[in-house]
């Protein structure tokens, strides 16, 4: 009898334990499933810009952006959470925040922020986060038409995006970058927020004063130039620069970027 009982028991522990391996063996397979990042993949010139500028996997670890815009009469700073894109400007007079759901105004008095704010909250921070924006979800690559400036050809590309992509689907961008370092030096782009319109006319910053910050090469300064007739590149319009830079992989508390008790939750279009 104690012989079979002891099979019996033999047997039972190895069922058991066949069956503790194959959930094992399962949960593994499950995990190793979920945990399988599909890597995005670039046209080839264009993942040799992310390259030269540190590295869109660099990029896409980092957290928060922070940096300091300076203009005539003020200086603004502008905080971003980089995978939700929830952001805060202060100004001055104003603040404007993105919580993620709705874009907010906080300001002393009506004349402390004149212009959009939805509009406003994330226009710089496009501009400023060149290229690795154009890295972002939902974007179709075209190769566009080089451009020239005093004899030098750029060549680059159209960037569009999908329908809803945005608070401006139809706003097109343009990259253009150095031949030989691949370095981003023209951003060409259009703007059809306020009427809704597909606009045909192309504003161009030139970019070449480079910093590098926690390993990625971002602006110093960028510089807008005129539009000439016949839609070349003419001189220098103006231009604004970037202090006090900060790229970390850390996350702001999400107070940062919460509606304050005297904000105004700015409306879409």
């Amino acid at each position: 009898m104690k012989k079979i009982t002891l099979a019996l028991l033999g047997l039972i522990l190895i069922v058991a334990c066949n069956n503790t391996q194959k959930k094992e063996m399962s949960s593994e397979k499950a995990a190793a499933k979920e945990t399988k990042v599909v890597k995005k993949t670039y046209p080839d010139k264009l993942q040799k810009v992310f390259d030269a500028h540190g590295g869109i996997d660099k990029w896409n670890e980092a957290q928060t952006l922070v940096y300091e815009m300076v203009k005539p009469n003020n200086t603004e700073k502008h905080i971003t959470d980089l995978p939700s894109r929830k952001t805060r400007l202060e100004g001055k007079g104003f603040t404007i925040g993105y919580d993620g759901k709705d874009v907010w105004l906080s300001q002393k008095d009506s004349t402390a922020f004149r212009s959009n704010a939805r509009f406003y909250h994330n226009l710089y921070f496009y501009f400023y986060a060149m290229p690795f924006v154009l890295g972002d979800d939902g974007i179709t690559y075209t190769k566009a038409k080089s451009i020239e400036y005093d004899g030098v050809m750029y060549p680059g590309y159209k960037i569009s995006y999908g329908d809803n992509v945005g608070d401006s689907p139809e706003d097109n961008y343009f990259i253009y970058y150095n031949p030989e370092t691949y370095k981003m030096e023209w951003l060409g782009y259009t703007v059809t927020y306020f009427n809704g319109k597909p606009s045909n006319k192309i504003s161009y910053i030139r970019y070449g004063d480079w910093q590098k910050v926690n390993g990625v090469v971002l602006p110093k300064v960028i510089t807008w130039h005129k539009t000439a007739e016949n839609g070349k590149i003419a001189e220098a319009r103006n231009s604004v620069s970037f202090t006090n830079v900060s790229l970390t992989n850390e996350m702001m508390k999400n107070e940062m970027y919460e509606r304050p008790e005297d904000g105004v939750v700015v409306p879409k279009k």
